[in-house]
C-alpha cells in the first residue's frame, strides 16, 4: 500500500509525509508500519503529528501494559534520571538489589538475571538451560538439546531463528545453530516422544503471541510440567508477551496452576519507558551462572531497575490482573458476536485477542488499515489475523467503541 494521499478515508496528517519520506530514506526496512506518525501518548490513547487521536490496541506488543505515560512509572524514571543511570555491572548500584528481590518474590522464585531486550533474555535462558544440563543433569559436553514448538516466536537473533518455523524469519540467515527440536504446539504426546536423555529444557510460550494469540488445549501446560519433572528437564516459559498482567493473571502459566523452572520476562517489565528483561528462577537452576559466564553492559542498570521495580509494585496489588480479567471477558463476548459476520474465529485470554478475519473479505493488513482510518491502532499477523492487546488501563466504553469500529469495518469491506 502506498502512503501518498490517504488510507481509507483517513488523510495523512500535514507533517506526516516528511516523516514517512525521511524514515523511508534513512531507515533499514525491517518493518512495514502503518502510515501514521505518532508524537505523544497518554493512557490508552496516542496522538499523531496532525493532532488526531488513536486508541492504541497494540500497546507495544504488551510493552505498554500500563499505558502511555503512567504517572508512577514516569515518576520513578524521572527521579532516577536525576541520580544515576548507568554503572555497568562492574560495580553495585542501589536499585538493582531491591528490584531483583521483589521481582523474584512476585514470581515465587529465588533469583533474577537482568538483561535488556526480550531476545537477550531468551538467549540467556538457553545458555542457563545448557549449562544446567551439563553441570547438574550430567549431559555429555555439547550434546544438549532443547525442545521448542512449531509456530513459536522468541526473538530474531541467529540462534533463535534457527528454531523458528517462519520462513520470513529464517530465510537468508543460515547456517543455523544446532541443538533444537521442534514439535507441534499443544501436542503433549509429540513433546514426550521428542525427549531423550540429552534433553535439558522445553521452551514454550504459554500462549503463542506472534502466531495469533494461540491458546493451547486445556491440560497441556500441566502435562508439560509433569513431563519435565519426571524426565529431569527444565520447563522454560517465555512470558515476554503473556506475562505481567496481560492475560488476567500475573503470569499466563498461573491460569492452569503451573509453575515453570524459569520465567522469561520482558516488554511490560520496562513500563514502555526503557528496555528491561529478565530470567527468573530457582537458585539451583540460575545458580549455575557464575562471574564471566554471561553479562551485559546495560543489563540491570539503575534506570532500568528503578522502572522495573515500579512495575513490580503496580502488579503487587492485583488491580491490573483483575482489570484484565473483567474487561477481557466483556471484550471477548463482543468479539465472539462477530463470528459469522466477517470473523471466522476469536481466541482470547484476558485483554489479549487473536481475530481471524475471513480472508475472502480482506486481509489482516487491510483490516488494520481500515481500523486506522477509524482511529484504532492494531496489528496483523499471518495473513488474515489481527491481534488486539490494548493497555490494561483502557476503559470499558473504549473497548466497546473499538469493537463497534471493527464491526463496521467488516460490514463495509469495500468502503
Amino acid at each position: 500500500m502506498t502512503t501518498t494521499g490517504t488510507t481509507g478515508d483517513l488523510p495523512l496528517a500535514p507533517d506526516a509525509r516528511q516523516h514517512l519520506d525521511l524514515a523511508e530514506t534513512a531507515t533499514a526496512r525491517n518493518y512495514q508500519p502503518l502510515p501514521v506518525v505518532l508524537t505523544s501518548g497518554q493512557g490508552a490513547w496516542v496522538t499523531d503529528v496532525g493532532g488526531r487521536r488513536y486508541l492504541d490496541c497494540l500497546a507495544g506488543y504488551s510493552a505498554l501494559n500500563f499505558g502511555h505515560g503512567h504517572p508512577r512509572l514516569l515518576a520513578a524514571a524521572r527521579e532516577q534520571l536525576e541520580r544515576l543511570t548507568l554503572t555497568s555491572r562492574a560495580f553495585h548500584n542501589d536499585r538493582l538489589g531491591p528490584f531483583c528481590r521483589d521481582l523474584a518474590e512476585l514470581a515465587g522464585m529465588d533469583l533474577v538475571l537482568p538483561m535488556n531486550t526480550g531476545a537477550e533474555a531468551v538467549e540467556t535462558a538457553l545458555k542457563v538451560a545448557r549449562k544446567w544440563g551439563y553441570e547438574v543433569k550430567g549431559v555429555p559436553a555439547d550434546r544438549a538439546n532443547i525442545i521448542v514448538a512449531d509456530g513459536n516466536f522468541h526473538g530474531r537473533t541467529t540462534t533463535i531463528v534457527s528454531f523458528s518455523s517462519d520462513p520470513v524469519a529464517r530465510d537468508g540467515f543460515g547456517p543455523f545453530t544446532p541443538g533444537f527440536r521442534s514439535v507441534p504446539y499443544g501436542d503433549a504426546d509429540a513433546l514426550a516422544a521428542a525427549v531423550d536423555e540429552h534433553t535439558v529444557a522445553v521452551l514454550l510460550e504459554p500462549i503463542q503471541g506472534e502466531a495469533g494469540v494461540v491458546i493451547p488445549p486445556q491440560g497441556y501446560l500441566p502435562a508439560v510440567r509433569e513431563l519435565c519433572t519426571r524426565e529431569n528437564v527444565l520447563f522454560v516459559a517465555d512470558e515476554i508477551q503473556s506475562g505481567l498482567g496481560r492475560t488476567g493473571t500475573t503470569f499466563a502459566c498461573e491460569a492452569e496452576g503451573v509453575t515453570p523452572d524459569l520465567y522469561i520476562l520482558g516488554k511490560a517489565l520496562g513500563g514502555g519507558i526503557v528496555p528491561v528483561s529478565a530470567v527468573v528462577g530457582r537458585r539451583e537452576t540460575l545458580g549455575v551462572i557464575r562471574p564471566g559466564n554471561h553479562g551485559s553492559t546495560f543489563g540491570g542498570n539503575p534506570l532500568a531497575a528503578a522502572v522495573g521495580h515500579a512495575v513490580v509494585e503496580l502488579l503487587r496489588t492485583g488491580e491490573y490482573q483483575a482489570r484484565a480479567t473483567r474487561l477481557g471477558e466483556q471484550h471477548r463476548k463482543r468479539l465472539e458476536g462477530l463470528i459469522g459476520h466477517g470473523v471466522r474465529a476469536v481466541r482470547s485470554r484476558g485483554l489479549w485477542s487473536g481475530i481471524d478475519i475471513d480472508p475472502q473479505l480482506m486481509s489482516g493488513r487491510e483490516a488494520c488499515e481500515r481500523l486506522l482510518a477509524r482511529g484504532i491502532l492494531a496489528k496483523d499477523t499471518h495473513g488474515s489475523t489481527i491481534r488486539l492487546a490494548p493497555p490494561l488501563v483502557i476503559a470499558a466504553d473504549e473497548l466497546d467503541w473499538m469493537a463497534e469500529q471493527l464491526a463496521e469495518v467488516l460490514a463495509a469491506p469495500s468502503a
